[in-house]
């Protein structure tokens, strides 16, 4: 038997899109993310420091890193940059942030991004925090990270 509280309702959570990403902003990163391999993170740096509000970029910028720390400092950043954009649209801590709205991809990258380096650096109860986070707001988690794209179908 388990211990989590049975819910009457047919009612699911309703999810949250984050706004667009300026195009301007988009075409940036992807220029930096194309640029030769050695001069990539200070590339995307140079994005952040542009449109330091730009999630993806802060998601993208952990990931190119040079060491844990800054990996961890960076998606730290997004991922916080990203609650407060959340607050913003309306969400309230229970609604879904979906992998299929291309708009939430960035924070959904960057609490990920959170989830691996805080991992890597041993803090083990926050990896597990964001872990579940990730679950929480998009409960296909699971394959999307597996598979590195959105879901074909509704889980």
């Amino acid at each position: 038997m388990s211990d989590l509280p049975i819910s009457l309702s047919s009612a699911k959570p309703d999810e949250v899109v984050l706004d667009v990403e300026p195009a301007d902003a988009v075409a940036a990163l992807e220029h930096a993310l194309a640029a030769p391999v050695g001069a990539r993170r200070d590339a995307v740096s140079d994005v952040v420091a542009h449109w330091p509000a730009f999630l993806d970029a802060w998601a993208q910028l952990a990931d190119l890193a040079r060491d844990d720390v800054e990996a961890y400092a960076c998606a730290r950043v997004g991922y916080h940059r990203g609650l407060d954009r959340l607050r913003q649209v309306g969400w309230r801590g229970s609604q879904y942030v979906r992998w299929e709205h291309p708009e939430n991809r960035g924070f959904l990258r960057a609490l990920a991004s959170l989830h691996r380096a805080a991992a890597a650096i041993g803090e083990r109860d926050e990896a597990t925090r964001c872990e579940q986070f990730l679950h929480q707001l998009e409960p296909a988690w699971s394959r999307i990270a597996v598979e590195g794209q959105p879901p074909t179908e509704a889980p």
